[in-house]
């Protein structure tokens, strides 16, 4: 059965571009060449990638992955950025992007970015993840609940990106190991992901403010040239009287 991809871009030869050459690998494209037409198409219908432009008219394409994440679609994401524009990488990253692919681009490029997520996603969903198979971790005051996605901090339930989540996890289950930036960008993104370490900074960093809305008895440090490790702090207790 071949891939449904949405591609939501409202230039006219770009679009035509990306629908020409996914079809001729033998996926079955649809597209949307307005922001607010995109949303909709990809919270009614299913697809198994979406290629999304960040400038569009109606809605822009950070809007839309918010709101696609915030309705708890997590279908991969890879969004289209002008070149030198690291900010608005950054920004798709910490809105729940997958990958990202800056214009122009080659047809190699775009075709290997797409098999890649693709690939990512579907032994994900194979439940080749040994990441996945504890029902419940713990770690100071957070619960982990792999199966949903889900983190509790201190009683109350924090929204974490799928990748934020995927770094936690392979963190708290390794405290106070050393784990380099290749290691996670290996374990998370896989090994044929072709984006940098950058990518692994940002959702460290966005994790890390997370984190703080708690107690602070899980922290993530850094080592640097090196990567991260999660340490675990005892909570102080106030003496009464």
């Amino acid at each position: 059965m071949s891939h449904k991809v949405l591609v939501i871009e409202d230039e006219p030869t770009l679009a035509r571009l990306l629908s020409y050459n996914l079809t001729q690998e033998g996926y079955e494209i649809t597209v949307a060449d307005h922001g607010g037409e995109g949303l909709q198409t990809a919270l009614q219908r299913s697809f198994d990638l979406i290629i999304l432009d960040i400038m569009l008219p109606g809605m822009n394409g950070f809007d839309i992955l918010n709101r696609l994440r915030q309705n708890g679609l997590r279908t991969p994401v890879i969004i289209l950025t002008a070149r030198n524009a690291e900010e608005e990488v950054v920004q798709g990253l910490k809105h729940g992007a997958d990958d990202y692919i800056t214009k122009p681009f080659g047809v190699a490029e775009l075709l290997a970015r797409v098999s890649a997520v693709l690939r990512r996603t579907q032994l994900q969903d194979d439940n080749m993840m040994p990441e996945t198979t504890e029902k419940i971790i713990t770690a100071g005051e957070l619960s982990i609940y792999p199966d949903k996605y889900e983190v509790v901090l201190d009683g109350e339930s924090i929204p974490l990106r799928p990748k934020e989540f995927e770094v936690l996890l392979y963190l708290v289950q390794r405290p106070g190991m050393v784990i380099t930036r290749d290691d996670l960008m290996n374990v998370v993104w896989g090994f044929d992901y072709i984006g940098g370490q950058r990518t692994v900074d940002v959702h460290v960093s966005s994790l890390r403010k997370k984190l703080e809305l708690g107690q602070q008895s899980v922290q993530i440090e850094s080592i640097r040239g090196v990567g991260y490790k999660l340490v675990m702090h005892k909570k102080l207790v106030t003496p009464k009287g």
